[in-house]
Protein backbone atom coordinates (compact mmCIF):
# COMPACT_ATOMS: atom_id res chain seq x y z
CA UNK A 1 0.00 0.00 0.00
CA UNK A 2 1.52 3.45 -0.84
CA UNK A 3 0.40 4.93 2.75
CA UNK A 4 0.73 2.96 5.86
CA UNK A 5 -2.60 3.00 7.84
CA UNK A 6 -4.46 0.95 10.31
CA UNK A 7 -8.06 1.62 11.24
CA UNK A 8 -9.10 2.27 7.66
CA UNK A 9 -11.69 0.70 5.36
CA UNK A 10 -11.70 -1.23 2.19
CA UNK A 11 -14.44 -2.18 -0.34
CA UNK A 12 -13.97 -4.20 -3.68
CA UNK A 13 -15.67 -2.70 -7.06
CA UNK A 14 -15.35 -3.77 -10.32
CA UNK A 15 -12.02 -6.16 -9.87
CA UNK A 16 -10.40 -3.48 -7.91
CA UNK A 17 -9.78 -2.34 -4.03
CA UNK A 18 -10.26 0.87 -2.66
CA UNK A 19 -8.50 2.00 0.08
CA UNK A 20 -10.00 4.93 2.77
CA UNK A 21 -9.53 6.40 5.95
CA UNK A 22 -7.75 5.04 8.49
CA UNK A 23 -4.21 6.40 10.40
CA UNK A 24 -0.48 6.98 10.05
CA UNK A 25 0.23 6.61 13.80
CA UNK A 26 -0.96 4.81 16.93
CA UNK A 27 -2.53 7.91 19.23
CA UNK A 28 -4.12 11.19 19.47
CA UNK A 29 -1.47 12.64 16.31
CA UNK A 30 -1.27 12.82 13.67
CA UNK A 31 -4.85 13.38 12.75
CA UNK A 32 -6.51 10.61 10.45
CA UNK A 33 -5.37 11.14 6.59
CA UNK A 34 -7.78 12.12 3.64
CA UNK A 35 -5.62 9.76 1.02
CA UNK A 36 -7.46 7.35 -1.20
CA UNK A 37 -5.69 4.41 -2.81
CA UNK A 38 -6.74 2.02 -5.80
CA UNK A 39 -5.18 -1.47 -6.18
CA UNK A 40 -5.62 -3.87 -8.66
CA UNK A 41 -4.83 -6.97 -7.80
CA UNK A 42 -4.32 -8.39 -11.56
CA UNK A 43 -1.49 -6.16 -12.32
CA UNK A 44 -0.51 -5.89 -8.49
CA UNK A 45 -0.18 -2.11 -8.57
CA UNK A 46 -1.53 1.03 -6.72
CA UNK A 47 -2.76 4.22 -7.91
CA UNK A 48 -3.84 7.42 -5.91
CA UNK A 49 -7.41 8.98 -6.21
CA UNK A 50 -9.36 11.95 -5.13
CA UNK A 51 -9.37 12.85 -1.21
CA UNK A 52 -11.97 11.55 0.83
CA UNK A 53 -13.54 15.15 2.01
CA UNK A 54 -13.88 14.12 5.58
CA UNK A 55 -10.82 12.80 7.54
CA UNK A 56 -11.16 9.85 9.54
CA UNK A 57 -10.57 6.45 11.41
CA UNK A 58 -12.20 3.79 12.11
CA UNK A 59 -15.30 4.07 9.78
CA UNK A 60 -17.18 1.34 7.81
CA UNK A 61 -17.33 0.93 3.88
CA UNK A 62 -20.07 -0.98 2.20
CA UNK A 63 -20.69 -0.91 -1.48
CA UNK A 64 -23.99 -0.72 -3.80
CA UNK A 65 -24.36 -0.50 -7.13
CA UNK A 66 -21.01 0.20 -7.56
CA UNK A 67 -20.81 3.10 -5.50
CA UNK A 68 -18.70 2.64 -1.97
CA UNK A 69 -20.71 4.48 1.22
CA UNK A 70 -17.92 5.90 3.66
CA UNK A 71 -19.54 5.88 6.83
CA UNK A 72 -19.44 6.54 10.44
CA UNK A 73 -15.70 7.22 11.96
CA UNK A 74 -13.63 9.16 14.55
CA UNK A 75 -12.12 12.61 13.68
CA UNK A 76 -8.68 11.19 15.98
CA UNK A 77 -9.61 14.56 18.76
CA UNK A 78 -12.98 13.46 20.27
CA UNK A 79 -14.85 14.15 17.69
CA UNK A 80 -17.23 10.87 16.40
CA UNK A 81 -18.76 11.11 13.18
CA UNK A 82 -22.03 10.85 11.12
CA UNK A 83 -21.35 11.81 8.09
CA UNK A 84 -22.06 9.52 5.00
CA UNK A 85 -20.12 10.30 1.86
CA UNK A 86 -19.86 8.35 -1.36
CA UNK A 87 -17.83 7.62 -3.66
CA UNK A 88 -17.36 6.83 -7.61
CA UNK A 89 -14.77 5.17 -8.70
CA UNK A 90 -15.83 5.45 -12.23
CA UNK A 91 -15.86 9.11 -12.04
CA UNK A 92 -13.16 9.27 -8.69
CA UNK A 93 -15.68 12.01 -7.46
CA UNK A 94 -16.90 12.05 -3.85
CA UNK A 95 -21.12 13.09 -2.91
CA UNK A 96 -22.37 14.27 0.46
CA UNK A 97 -25.21 12.07 1.86
CA UNK A 98 -27.67 11.87 4.75
CA UNK A 99 -26.00 11.92 7.90
CA UNK A 100 -26.63 8.57 9.69
CA UNK A 101 -28.72 9.35 12.99
CA UNK A 102 -25.90 7.96 15.59
CA UNK A 103 -22.83 9.03 15.61
CA UNK A 104 -20.15 6.52 16.04
CA UNK A 105 -16.85 4.77 15.76
CA UNK A 106 -15.89 1.42 14.65
CA UNK A 107 -19.02 0.03 13.79
CA UNK A 108 -19.66 -2.51 10.83
CA UNK A 109 -21.30 -2.39 7.52
CA UNK A 110 -23.35 -4.87 5.46
CA UNK A 111 -25.42 -5.06 2.43
CA UNK A 112 -28.73 -6.67 1.71
CA UNK A 113 -30.62 -6.11 -1.08
CA UNK A 114 -29.46 -2.90 -1.65
CA UNK A 115 -29.81 -1.39 1.50
CA UNK A 116 -27.01 -0.78 4.06
CA UNK A 117 -27.22 -1.54 7.73
CA UNK A 118 -24.73 0.21 10.22
CA UNK A 119 -24.28 -1.93 13.33
CA UNK A 120 -22.37 -1.22 16.57
CA UNK A 121 -20.10 1.19 17.40
CA UNK A 122 -19.05 3.40 20.08
CA UNK A 123 -18.59 7.15 21.13
CA UNK A 124 -16.42 6.73 23.84
CA UNK A 125 -14.33 3.76 25.65
CA UNK A 126 -16.59 2.66 27.62
CA UNK A 127 -20.07 3.53 25.69
CA UNK A 128 -20.46 0.34 22.82
CA UNK A 129 -23.81 0.45 20.79
CA UNK A 130 -26.67 -2.14 20.32
CA UNK A 131 -27.81 0.01 17.58
CA UNK A 132 -28.82 -0.93 14.15
CA UNK A 133 -29.36 1.60 11.34
CA UNK A 134 -30.48 1.17 8.00
CA UNK A 135 -29.16 3.11 5.11
CA UNK A 136 -31.22 3.62 1.77
CA UNK A 137 -29.37 4.71 -0.94
CA UNK A 138 -31.99 4.99 -3.47
CA UNK A 139 -33.77 7.77 -1.35
CA UNK A 140 -31.03 8.69 0.60
CA UNK A 141 -33.00 8.04 4.01
CA UNK A 142 -32.21 6.32 7.22
CA UNK A 143 -34.65 4.42 9.87
CA UNK A 144 -34.03 2.62 13.01
CA UNK A 145 -33.57 -1.45 13.27
CA UNK A 146 -33.68 -3.90 15.81
CA UNK A 147 -30.77 -3.36 17.95
CA UNK A 148 -27.81 -6.38 18.37
CA UNK A 149 -28.50 -8.33 21.31
CA UNK A 150 -24.46 -7.78 22.33
CA UNK A 151 -23.53 -4.21 22.43
CA UNK A 152 -19.92 -3.77 21.18
CA UNK A 153 -17.31 -2.54 18.72
CA UNK A 154 -15.14 -3.04 17.05
CA UNK A 155 -16.72 -6.15 15.53
CA UNK A 156 -17.23 -7.38 11.75
CA UNK A 157 -20.08 -8.09 9.82
CA UNK A 158 -20.81 -10.66 6.91
CA UNK A 159 -23.73 -11.38 4.52
CA UNK A 160 -24.65 -14.80 3.36
CA UNK A 161 -27.65 -15.91 1.80
CA UNK A 162 -29.43 -12.56 2.44
CA UNK A 163 -28.37 -12.80 6.57
CA UNK A 164 -25.53 -10.53 8.61
CA UNK A 165 -23.22 -12.30 11.04
CA UNK A 166 -21.57 -9.97 13.65
CA UNK A 167 -18.71 -11.54 14.71
CA UNK A 168 -16.40 -10.57 17.85
CA UNK A 169 -15.28 -7.33 18.86
CA UNK A 170 -14.91 -5.55 22.73
CA UNK A 171 -16.98 -3.65 25.27
CA UNK A 172 -14.43 -2.26 27.05
CA UNK A 173 -11.54 -1.76 24.92
CA UNK A 174 -9.72 -4.71 27.33
CA UNK A 175 -11.67 -8.08 26.60
CA UNK A 176 -12.28 -9.15 23.15
CA UNK A 177 -15.29 -11.09 22.49
CA UNK A 178 -16.25 -14.30 20.90
CA UNK A 179 -19.65 -13.60 20.41
CA UNK A 180 -21.47 -14.25 16.95
CA UNK A 181 -25.14 -13.05 16.20
CA UNK A 182 -27.33 -13.12 13.02
CA UNK A 183 -29.42 -10.62 11.93
CA UNK A 184 -32.02 -11.72 8.96
CA UNK A 185 -33.43 -8.27 8.04
CA UNK A 186 -36.16 -9.90 6.25
CA UNK A 187 -37.98 -10.56 9.87
CA UNK A 188 -36.23 -8.18 11.85
CA UNK A 189 -34.74 -10.30 14.42
CA UNK A 190 -31.44 -11.81 15.69
CA UNK A 191 -30.59 -15.28 16.39
CA UNK A 192 -27.50 -16.46 18.56
CA UNK A 193 -24.67 -18.81 16.59
CA UNK A 194 -21.69 -20.16 17.66
CA UNK A 195 -18.78 -18.44 19.64
CA UNK A 196 -15.61 -17.76 17.02
CA UNK A 197 -13.11 -20.09 18.48
CA UNK A 198 -10.24 -17.29 19.65
CA UNK A 199 -12.17 -14.53 20.89
CA UNK A 200 -11.03 -11.18 19.04
CA UNK A 201 -11.29 -7.23 18.35
CA UNK A 202 -11.01 -5.13 15.25
CA UNK A 203 -10.76 -8.05 13.24
CA UNK A 204 -11.74 -8.29 9.31
CA UNK A 205 -14.21 -10.98 8.09
CA UNK A 206 -14.81 -11.48 4.03
CA UNK A 207 -16.87 -14.39 2.21
CA UNK A 208 -15.62 -16.48 -0.37
CA UNK A 209 -18.35 -19.15 -1.58
CA UNK A 210 -20.34 -18.83 1.16
CA UNK A 211 -18.40 -19.15 4.14
CA UNK A 212 -16.83 -16.30 6.63
CA UNK A 213 -13.57 -15.32 6.90
CA UNK A 214 -12.12 -14.10 10.30
CA UNK A 215 -8.67 -12.70 10.08
CA UNK A 216 -6.38 -11.14 12.13
CA UNK A 217 -7.45 -8.87 15.31
CA UNK A 218 -6.52 -8.29 18.59
CA UNK A 219 -7.17 -10.68 21.78
CA UNK A 220 -6.69 -7.72 24.26
CA UNK A 221 -5.10 -4.42 24.40
CA UNK A 222 -2.41 -4.12 21.36
CA UNK A 223 -2.31 -8.09 21.18
CA UNK A 224 -2.24 -9.15 17.60
CA UNK A 225 -3.44 -12.65 16.62
CA UNK A 226 -2.44 -13.95 12.90
CA UNK A 227 -5.59 -16.17 13.41
CA UNK A 228 -7.63 -17.04 10.43
CA UNK A 229 -10.74 -19.34 11.37
CA UNK A 230 -14.05 -20.05 8.55
CA UNK A 231 -17.25 -19.91 10.02
CA UNK A 232 -19.85 -22.10 7.24
CA UNK A 233 -23.05 -20.89 8.24
CA UNK A 234 -25.28 -23.47 6.88
CA UNK A 235 -23.91 -25.57 9.40
CA UNK A 236 -22.94 -23.43 12.32
CA UNK A 237 -19.83 -24.40 12.90
CA UNK A 238 -15.85 -22.63 12.71
CA UNK A 239 -12.96 -24.53 10.93
CA UNK A 240 -9.11 -23.15 11.64
CA UNK A 241 -7.34 -22.20 8.60
CA UNK A 242 -3.46 -20.77 7.53
CA UNK A 243 -2.43 -18.06 9.88
CA UNK A 244 -2.08 -14.89 8.41
CA UNK A 245 1.73 -14.31 7.67
CA UNK A 246 1.80 -11.02 9.66
CA UNK A 247 -0.09 -11.04 12.54
CA UNK A 248 -1.75 -7.90 12.80
CA UNK A 249 -5.09 -5.93 14.18
CA UNK A 250 -7.23 -2.62 12.95
CA UNK A 251 -7.06 -4.10 9.17
CA UNK A 252 -9.56 -4.41 6.67
CA UNK A 253 -10.35 -7.46 3.94
CA UNK A 254 -11.62 -7.27 0.54
CA UNK A 255 -12.59 -10.31 -2.05
CA UNK A 256 -11.69 -10.13 -5.38
CA UNK A 257 -12.01 -12.91 -7.95
CA UNK A 258 -12.47 -15.38 -4.79
CA UNK A 259 -9.07 -14.52 -3.01
CA UNK A 260 -9.15 -12.03 0.21
CA UNK A 261 -6.51 -9.01 0.36
CA UNK A 262 -6.12 -8.46 3.80
CA UNK A 263 -4.51 -4.59 3.92
CA UNK A 264 -2.89 -2.64 6.34
CA UNK A 265 -3.39 -2.65 10.45
CA UNK A 266 -1.56 -2.43 13.03
CA UNK A 267 1.34 -4.74 14.72
CA UNK A 268 2.18 -5.36 18.13
CA UNK A 269 4.78 -3.55 18.64
CA UNK A 270 2.02 -0.54 17.65
CA UNK A 271 3.09 0.38 14.39
CA UNK A 272 0.98 0.55 11.12
CA UNK A 273 1.82 -1.54 8.29
CA UNK A 274 1.23 -1.41 4.38
CA UNK A 275 1.36 -4.86 4.03
CA UNK A 276 -0.87 -6.43 2.05
CA UNK A 277 -1.14 -10.39 1.71
CA UNK A 278 -3.37 -12.36 -0.34
CA UNK A 279 -5.33 -15.70 0.49
CA UNK A 280 -6.40 -18.27 -1.98
CA UNK A 281 -9.09 -20.33 0.18
CA UNK A 282 -8.98 -22.75 -2.71
CA UNK A 283 -12.28 -21.71 -4.45
CA UNK A 284 -12.09 -21.06 -8.02
CA UNK A 285 -15.13 -18.98 -9.32
CA UNK A 286 -16.35 -19.39 -12.90
CA UNK A 287 -15.78 -15.92 -14.26
CA UNK A 288 -13.75 -12.67 -13.25
CA UNK A 289 -13.07 -9.40 -13.76
CA UNK A 290 -10.15 -8.02 -16.09
CA UNK A 291 -8.77 -4.82 -15.81
CA UNK A 292 -10.89 -2.92 -18.05
CA UNK A 293 -14.11 -4.49 -16.12
CA UNK A 294 -14.68 -7.46 -18.90
CA UNK A 295 -16.02 -10.88 -17.95
CA UNK A 296 -13.55 -13.47 -18.48
CA UNK A 297 -13.42 -16.96 -17.85
CA UNK A 298 -10.64 -18.43 -15.05
CA UNK A 299 -8.38 -21.63 -15.07
CA UNK A 300 -6.05 -22.74 -12.71
CA UNK A 301 -5.35 -25.77 -10.42
CA UNK A 302 -7.38 -25.26 -6.90
CA UNK A 303 -4.85 -24.31 -4.25
CA UNK A 304 -5.07 -22.26 -0.77
CA UNK A 305 -3.19 -20.53 1.89
CA UNK A 306 -1.66 -17.46 1.76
Amino acid sequence: MLTARAFLATSAVRGKIYIIGGRTFFGQTPPPILAVEEYEPATNTWRSKADTPTARQSLSTSVVDGKIYAIGGWSGSGIFRSIVEEYDPATDAWTKKADMPTARSQLSTSVVNGKIYAIGGKIGPEIPFSTVEEYDPATDTWTKKADMPTARHSLSTSVVNGKIYAIGGTRDEKTALSTVEEYDPATGTWTKKTDIPTARAALSTSVVDGKIYAIGGMTASVVCTSAVEEYNPATDTWTEKADIPTARGALSTSVVDGKIYAIGGMTASVVCTSAVEEYDTGFVSETSIDSKGKLTAIWGDIKRGW
